[in-house]
């Protein structure tokens, strides 16, 4: 499990094709100083195994670390973009006595959202992105989406598309700074929202329709 909370932007050291699947290599630091293999770690929001780590020159520091990318999540993640020289945010799995600092995440992308339009203002930065339609009756006005591994809140949503509202430190720490009109995100939605769709559909009549409304 993560928390969004992005804790250092890493680099793509090398992508090694496999046919259907590939071999992500990673240059980090602060994610790299307790590693052991089969330990997870977040990459723009999709959680990876940790299958190797090593060093980028003989005899420096660890820097280097390793993950197995399957055709399911080349499918499903706009990873199976990425490319050496690329920039990726990178979370280690949250520990127990870790406070929360975002909300739930399980670093497992329900789809990929686009880019759409970008509004600077003096002090914050409003991102509108698309929304797979799939995922529109997760999200709700003030509440949580994962974009790109970046716990967010929802300012307004649509069928279609919604926006978010980017501080300072968030376009400083984390790709969402430099992502531009047209770049593939990943997506994923909160997972309370999700069971809760599920179990209240239990109990609804087959075909009935329903709306939010603004209380």
């Amino acid at each position: 499990m993560f928390t969004g909370i992005v804790e250092e932007l890493g680099t793509v050291h090398a992508v090694e094709d496999q046919s259907d699947a590939i071999r992500l290599t990673v240059r980090a630091e602060t994610v790299l100083d307790d590693v052991h293999l089969g330990d997870s770690i977040a990459v723009n929001g999709c959680c990876l195994t940790v299958s190797a780590v090593g060093a980028s020159a003989d005899g420096g520091a660890v820097d280097l670390w390793t993950a197995d990318l399957m055709q399911e999540t080349l499918d499903r993640t706009s990873l199976a973009g990425v490319k050496p020289g690329d920039r990726v945010n990178l979370e280690r799995a949250v520990t127990a006595d870790k406070r929360l600092g975002g909300h739930i995440v399980q670093g497992h992308v329900d789809g990929v959202g686009e880019v759409v339009r970008r509004l600077p203002s003096e002090h914050w930065e409003v991102v509108e992105l698309t929304l797979p339609a799939e995922l529109a009756p997760y999200l709700v006005e003030k509440g949580s989406i994962t974009v790109d591994g970046v716990s967010l809140t929802v300012v307004d949503v649509t069928d279609t598309t919604f926006t978010v509202s980017l501080i300072p430190e968030t376009l400083a720490r984390t790709t969402l700074g430099f992502r531009e009109v047209g770049d593939r995100v990943n997506l994923e939605t909160d997972v309370i929202a999700k069971h809760v769709a599920k179990l209240v559909k239990a109990y609804l009549p087959s075909g009935t329709q329903h709306e939010e409304k603004n209380a």
